[in-house]
C-alpha cells in the first residue's frame, strides 16, 4: 500500500480514538451537570449536525488542497472544541462544544475517505476500505473503553494525582483531565496529519461561489442517486450509519436495564459491537470484491433479526457473544457497499464531491433516527420495545433495498437483451 496509506491510518486511528473516548466522556459531563436523559442522544445529533448543514460546501473544500492539510486543520478544530467542552458549566454549553467537535469531523470525512481514491487504484478500495474500517473499528474499540476508563473513579483518581512542580494545572475533575487527555490525541492525530502525501492531484476549484455550491452539490445528490449502483450502495450506508448511532445509545440504555451496567461498564459493550464489525471488516475485505458487493446485502436482512434477540439476554457472556455477531454482520456487509459507492462516485463526481454527499445522506439518516429515538425516551417507551422496533426497521428496510436492486438489475438484462435482439 505504501507509506502514505499507513500514514493516513495513524492519523486516523488516533482521531477516531479521540472521538469515541470524546463521547463517552461527554455523555458523563452531561450526567454530572444533571442533564435530562432524552439529552444524552441529542449530543450524538449535534455532533452530525454540521455534516448536513456544511455537505455542500466540506466536499468542495476537501477538493480546494492537499487533503493531510485538510485532515490537519480539521483536527484543529477539535481541539479548540475539546478546550470548549472543558470550560462548560451548562448542559447547553456541554452540547455546543461538543458541536464544534463535530464541526471538525464533518471537515475531515471527506478528506480521510477521499484520499484513499486519489492514492489507490480501484481494484484495491476493498482492502483499503477493510484496512481502515477495521483500524476505525478498532479505534472505536479502544476509544470507548479509554472514555470508560476515564471516568472510573479508580483511573480518575491517578490522573488528578499527577502534579506539576511549581504549576497549577487548574484540573479539578476527573472529566477535566479526561477531556485534556483526549485533546492530546488529536493533537498527535494532527502530527501525522502532516506527514500524508500529497498526491498531485489539481485542487483548483472552479467556483467559489456558496450557490454555486449549492447547486453542484444538489446536481451530485441527484446523479449518485441516479446511479443504478451507486443509489443502491448509498441507500444500504445511508441506513447503516443511522442504525449504528442509534445502536450506541440503545446499547449504553439495554446494558443499564438488562445487565444493571454503569456507565462505565455499558461503554465497554459498545467496544464489543466495534470489535465485530471489526472482525467482519477484515473479513470483507478478504473475501468481497468490488464486483460481488451487493451480494452481501441479505446480511443487513440477519442482522436486523440478530438486534431483536437482545430483547431476551439477561447474561454477559450471551451479551458479549450477541453484540459481537451483529457487529461482524454490520462490518461485513457495509465495507463492500462502502467501496462501491466510493468507486462509483469517483467516477460520476470526483473523490471530496462523492464523499459529501455519502456523509450527508448518512448523517440525515443519523439525525432522523436518533431524534426519533430520543422522543421514545421522552415518552418513556420501554427499551424493549425500542430494540423491536429498531430491529424490525433494519430488516424490513434491508428487504426493500434488496428487491430495489433486484429490480434495477432485471430492467438492466431486459435492456441488454433488447439491445442484443436488435444487433441479430
Amino acid at each position: 500500500m505504501g507509506r502514505g496509506f499507513y500514514t493516513i491510518m495513524a492519523a486516523q486511528f488516533f482521531s477516531s480514538l479521540a472521538d469515541n473516548a470524546l463521547l463517552v466522556v461527554a455523555i458523563a459531563l452531561l450526567i454530572d451537570l444533571h442533564a435530562p436523559a432524552f439529552l444524552t442522544p441529542i449530543l450524538k445529533f449535534v455532533f452530525v449536525l454540521f455534516y448536513v448543514i456544511l455537505a455542500p460546501f466540506v466536499g468542495a473544500f476537501a477538493d480546494s488542497m492537499a487533503k493531510g492539510r485538510v485532515m490537519f486543520i480539521s483536527n484543529s478544530i477539535k481541539i479548540a472544541g475539546c478546550i470548549l467542552l472543558f470550560f462548560a458549566t451548562h448542559q447547553y454549553s456541554a452540547l455546543g462544544a461538543y458541536a464544534i467537535v463535530g464541526l471538525g469531523a464533518a471537515a475531515y470525512s471527506p478528506a480521510k475517505y477521499g484520499i484513499l481514491t486519489e492514492l489507490l487504484p480501484p481494484e484495491k478500495l476493498v482492502i483499503a476500505n477493510g484496512w481502515i474500517e477495521g483500524l476505525t473499528v478498532g479505534s472505536i474499540v479502544l476509544g470507548t473503553v479509554l472514555g470508560g476508563l476515564l471516568i472510573t473513579p479508580a483511573i480518575a483518581s491517578a490522573l488528578l494525582s499527577i502534579d506539576f512542580p511549581l504549576i497549577d494545572t487548574g484540573i479539578d475533575s476527573p472529566i477535566e483531565s479526561a477531556i485534556l487527555l483526549i485533546a492530546f490525541f488529536y493533537t498527535i492525530a494532527a502530527t501525522f496529519n502532516l506527514f500524508i502525501p500529497d498526491t498531485g492531484i489539481d485542487h483548483r476549484i472552479p467556483k467559489k461561489s456558496p450557490f454555486f455550491l449549492i447547486h453542484e452539490f444538489a446536481h451530485c445528490v441527484k446523479l449518485l442517486w441516479s446511479d443504478k449502483l451507486g443509489q443502491i450502495s448509498l441507500a444500504v450506508t445511508t441506513l447503516f450509519w443511522g442504525a449504528g448511532a442509534t445502536l450506541q445509545f440503545i446499547v449504553l440504555k439495554w446494558a443499564d436495564i438488562a445487565l444493571g451496567f454503569a456507565l462505565n461498564q455499558a461503554a465497554q459493550l459498545q467496544g464489543v459491537v466495534a470489535l465485530g464489525i471489526a472482525a467482519g471488516s477484515v473479513l470483507a475485505a478478504k473475501m468481497i470484491t468490488l464486483r460481488d458487493s451487493v451480494k452481501v446485502i441479505p446480511l443487513g436482512i440477519a442482522m436486523g433479526i440478530v438486534v431483536m434477540i437482545m430483547i431476551v439476554v439477561r447474561d454477559l457472556w450471551l451479551a458479549v457473544i450477541l453484540l459481537i455477531l451483529i457487529g461482524g454482520l454490520a462490518g461485513f456487509f457495509v465495507v463492500p457497499m462502502n467501496a462501491l459507492l466510493q468507486h462509483r462516485g469517483h467516477i460520476l463526481m470526483g473523490a471530496g464531491h462523492s464523499i459529501a454527499v455519502q456523509n450527508f445522506n448518512e448523517n440525515l439518516s443519523i439525525l432522523s433516527m436518533l431524534l426519533l429515538y430520543a422522543l421514545l425516551i421522552m415518552l418513556d417507551v420501554h427499551i424493549y420495545i425500542v430494540i423491536g422496533l429498531f430491529g424490525a426497521f433494519v430488516s424490513i428496510s434491508m428487504v426493500i433495498i434488496r428487491k430495489w436492486h433486484l429490480t434495477n438489475q432485471s430492467k438492466q438484462d431486459s435492456l441488454h437483451l433488447i439491445g442484443m435482439r436488435k444487433i441479430h
